[in-house]
Formats: C-alpha cells, sequence, structure tokens
C-alpha cells in the first residue's frame, strides 16, 4: 500500500503519464490472483490516470470487482467505487447505468462514518445527482 501511495502522489501532483505507468506496472505486479484490496486500490487510482471515458470505465468495473472480492475490508470504498462508475456512464452517454450506479453509492454511504471523506463523497453524490437531473449538461 505504501508504493501505491507514492504513486497516488503522483497522481495528484498533476503527472498523469508518469502515474498511469506505474500503477500498470504495479497492476502487473500484482498479478490476477493478488490481494483484492491491493487490486482494488490500484485500478481505482488507474482510472483517474485515464485519458478516454471507455478506458476509465473499464479499470473502475475492474477496480469494483476486486472489491467484491476483497469483502469487508473494502467496504468503505464502495460508495466511491460506485460513484466513479455513475460518473463513467455519465461521460459515455448512459445515464440508466449511470442512475442505477448513483443509487448503489448512495447506499452504500450508509456505512460510512460522520468524517471529511464521508462528507466528501457524499457531497460528490450530490453534485453527480444534479448532473444527471440537468438533461442539458454535457459531460
Amino acid at each position: 500500500m505504501t508504493r501505491i501511495g507514492q504513486v497516488a502522489m503522483l497522481l495528484h501532483a498533476g503527472d498523469r503519464e508518469e502515474a498511469r505507468n506505474r500503477f500498470a506496472a504495479l497492476w502487473e505486479e500484482l498479478g490476477e490472483h493478488g490481494d483484492p484490496l491491493h487490486r482494488c486500490t490500484v485500478a481505482h487510482f488507474m482510472a483517474d490516470t485515464q485519458d478516454d471515458p471507455e478506458a476509465e470505465l473499464d479499470w473502475d468495473l475492474r477496480a469494483l470487482y476486486a472489491a467484491d472480492h476483497a469483502a469487508l475490508a473494502a467496504r468503505g470504498f464502495f460508495p466511491s467505487l460506485h460513484l466513479n462508475l455513475a460518473a463513467d456512464y455519465w461521460k459515455v452517454g448512459e445515464n440508466r447505468m449511470a442512475r442505477s450506479c448513483l443509487g448503489r453509492a448512495r447506499e452504500a454511504a450508509a456505512v460510512l462514518g460522520d468524517d471529511a471523506y464521508a462528507d466528501g463523497v457524499r457531497a460528490a453524490i450530490g453534485r453527480m445527482e444534479l448532473r444527471l437531473d440537468a438533461p442539458d449538461q454535457l459531460p
């Protein structure tokens, strides 16, 4: 997780290409049978490095799949994972799927505590709902 965090810092500093390359290397290193929580985290960040909305959607789906296999360890990720999928589907024009994922995000947010992270996720869910309700708003 330390190495994942270091690459995430690159991403947040704006070096998307280098972060994408390093996350790809970590993904390969983890392999198909790597720790599901680590795979979830790498895929979740890898989605944020993508320029193509379809590729972003693919990585977010990988993150959700890995989280499903991480059991309770990833429970707190589900609201964000479903929210990211809602945004991905909205970007590719799949509003029905976006609404479905947004509903799952809202349901999953019930497990979140009362802290800054939870507040941020809940606010982002609200913003995504506004986007979906504004038919003239483009991705």
